[in-house]
């Protein structure tokens, strides 16, 4: 998995509905110090936001909630340097792999976590998080796959940010919470900035 992915422990999920947020959402990302962001493809609009912020210096984006193979193609194309998907299927996993891009698909039982492996793998994305029993749940998993990485989300926040990053196995979280809905509706971006400062602090913080 690329390094730059998780290089503040956080991966920001932005859902976007109209792609002219795109650019000025990824500048207050970057402004607030958290460089990374993973669109989902939950609208319409994804492809021609990973376009759009794509071009942006210093910025990693990548391509969430992909679900097939078609959709992998599309977001590689658009400028995706990374795919994340909810859970795990093998054509997916193949399609970004011969993309030449990481990916991270969604893997919460030992089943799952095998077949990722089989498939080459050493992180998943453990979601949702917090409905599959959230850090103790990871810590369970972490011993018979000592060599497995796990990236919690869904339920994840600043509250319990550090339950999940102080386990060894958690290189990263994904989260929504400083890129809210309302935030990006409103272009209230100084506030998107402002979050992700708060963030990246609190991560930076844990297991000092």
């Amino acid at each position: 998995m690329a390094d730059e992915m998780f290089s503040v422990r956080i991966v920001p999920v932005v859902v976007l509905h109209d792609a002219h947020d795109a650019e000025p959402l990824g500048k207050a990302l970057v402004a607030g110090g958290l460089p990374v962001a993973e669109i989902t493809f939950r609208t319409a609009a994804a492809a021609e936001s990973i376009r759009a912020m794509s071009g942006i210096e210093g910025l990693v984006v990548g391509a969430g909630t992909v679900l097939n193979p078609d959709q992998v193609d599309e977001a590689v194309a658009a400028g995706a340097t990374f795919i994340v998907s909810p859970g795990l299927r093998r054509d997916v996993v193949r399609a970004a792999q011969a993309a030449g891009v990481p990916v991270l698909p969604g893997a919460v039982t030992p089943s799952e976590i095998m077949a990722a492996q089989e498939l080459g793998l050493d992180t998943v994305k453990f979601f949702p998080a917090n409905v599959y029993g959230g850090a103790s749940a990871i810590k369970a998993l972490s011993a018979p796959f000592g060599g497995m990485r796990f990236v919690p989300t869904g339920g994840v926040s600043a509250s319990n940010l550090s339950d999940y990053l102080s386990l060894g196995c958690v290189p990263a979280v994904g989260g929504s919470w400083m890129v809210p809905v309302d935030a990006i509706r409103e272009g209230a971006y100084d506030r998107v900035s402002e979050l992700c400062r708060d963030a990246v602090a609190a991560a930076a913080a844990v297991g000092k």
